[in-house]
């Protein structure tokens, strides 16, 4: 890439493989939703999307596992769900209220179990796996799986994307959040060290954010930079 005044990355936030979770352009479509125990009220700490620590990401409670047919190989990664739970009189709270989560996590399949009990991520079954306080939101949580209904929503985010730096001499990551649309980790075998970086990232639809000089000169990994927002 050469050294520049300041080495521009290019990160494209791959939305090619739609899935069943962007079904229809936000029309409702049918699934189910579970609940996990997790300490600080959160899904998880760390999820199979690579986003690190989600209490510190700004996911905490409303992160979710998604099911196999959902997760697609992780291409549904950051991307933002609205869920209501429905048809349920005795499960679901009182008017259908809804939720905004961020897809952070793989809810693996139990084949040892069966998918109408217990087996709630088996193929082909379209399963949210929630926080313990966000299903509260929905649904009664003495229901251990309810109906619901959801969409793809656009994720409204606070403040700019982060870029948080992480790798060695041979090998660099860059950890996206905060994203007003998916986010995703993008890595290289570049030597940027010693270089000030600004970012630019991309998404299918042709839409571009650069975020320039963002990362000094001196920075150092595990460090994390806030850009422009989408």
């Amino acid at each position: 890439m050469g050294t520049l005044q300041a080495t521009v990355i290019y990160l494209v936030l791959l939305q090619a493989c739609r899935t069943a979770a962007e079904d229809q352009d936000g029309l409702w479509t049918s699934a189910t939703a579970t609940y996990t125990n997790e300490t600080d009220d959160s899904i998880i700490t760390e999820g199979a999307c690579g986003y690190g620590d989600l209490h510190k990401n700004s996911y905490y409670k409303y992160s979710a596992g998604l099911s196999s047919v959902l997760f697609n190989r992780g291409s549904s990664c950051g991307g933002c769900f609205e869920l209501r739970c429905v048809d349920h009189i005795l499960w679901c709270l009182q008017g259908s209220p809804s939720v905004i989560l961020t897809a952070a996590d793989f809810c693996p399949p139990n084949y040892g179990l069966p998918a109408d009990y217990g087996g709630w991520c088996n193929f082909p079954r379209a399963n949210f796996e929630m926080s313990k306080a966000a299903f509260a939101e929905i649904a009664n949580r003495k229901g251990d799986i309810v109906p619901i209904q959801y969409r793809r929503v656009k994720c409204e985010k606070e403040g700019g994307m982060r870029f948080t730096l992480t790798g060695s001499s041979y090998f660099y990551q860059v950890l996206i959040t905060n994203v007003g649309s998916d986010g995703e980790n993008w890595h290289c075998n570049i030597n940027l060290a010693g270089q000030p970086l600004s970012f630019e990232v991309r998404i299918s639809s042709g839409r571009t954010v650069t975020s320039f000089s963002v990362a000094p000169s001196n920075w150092k990994f595990g460090q994390t930079f806030e850009g422009k927002q989408f």
